[in-house]
């Protein structure tokens, strides 16, 4: 099949692409660098000819309320607008489980009007909600750092390797749609402030570690499930502690 990927220069689209290409697909990047533009339309028509399914893992350059909003809708306007001329017949796109537990967190709010323009459509369609990346444990730790201090809520986690993620992308991209979500978190389930605290060990990270049941996550107060599948959702195989030993050498 030929599986464009928009977004498939970032972290988990450049995988997505090895894995499809892997598997005999005609896996091709999308990108502003490659000449394909979501948000203006520029180079659209022409990536998408001939192409059987579409994986949408861009993301907006800002995580500001208004300008990430303004981003997934406006892109996935164009892209699904595209994307029916184009007689695609699968939309695959990837995003967090969670996003209707924390509909005040502005990015998650912004994935809930992705995902609703994406259910509208007359494209089949297929969501993947993964759990937090191992590559952004750091993002998230320095984001909650307070006065020195790393402020963690002792909320469950469940974080994935970006490996993992393309993975259970790929299976679905090369699937029949699903006209729902599947959801994808890693192997193991942690309490957020400890998962942190082994972390930092391991990153050689001074940081203190806080336990704090009010401390925001991105601006979001925590509930116990906030961050995690709440129903069956498949595993992925990897470990932090391995992913993290693998990724130093």
């Amino acid at each position: 099949m030929k599986i464009v990927v928009i977004g498939g220069t970032g972290l988990i689209g450049s995988k997505l692409v090895a894995k499809l290409t892997e598997h005999g697909h005609e896996a091709v990047a999308a990108a502003p660098g490659t000449g394909v533009n979501t948000l203006t339309g520029e180079g659209l028509a022409e990536v998408l000819a001939g192409a059987n399914v579409v994986v949408d893992v861009s993301n907006s350059p800002s995580f500001e309320r208004a300008a990430v909003l303004e981003f997934f809708e406006t892109s996935t306007r164009n892209l699904l607008a595209a994307e029916a001329a184009a007689g695609v017949g699968h939309h695959v796109a990837v995003s967090i489980v969670g996003t209707e537990r924390m509909p005040e967190n502005g990015y998650f709010a912004a994935k809930i009007a992705q995902e609703k323009l994406i259910e509208k459509s007359s494209i089949p369609f297929s969501l993947v909600h993964a759990t937090q990346f191992f590559e952004f444990a750091h993002g998230i730790a320095d984001e909650s750092t307070v006065d020195g201090k790393v402020h963690v809520a002792p909320v469950r986690f469940q974080p994935i390797a970006g490996d993992d993620v393309a993975q259970a992308v790929g299976r679905t991209a090369a699937g029949a749609p699903l006209n729902g979500r599947v959801e994808v978190a890693g192997p193991e389930q942690f309490r957020m402030d400890e998962f942190f605290r082994q972390a930092l060990a391991a990153w050689g990270d001074p940081r203190e570690v806080v336990t704090d049941p009010h401390a925001r996550y991105f601006g979001s107060e925590l509930s116990e499930y906030s961050l995690v599948p709440v129903d069956r959702a498949a595993s992925g195989q990897i470990r932090y502690l391995d992913w993290l030993k693998a990724a130093a050498k």
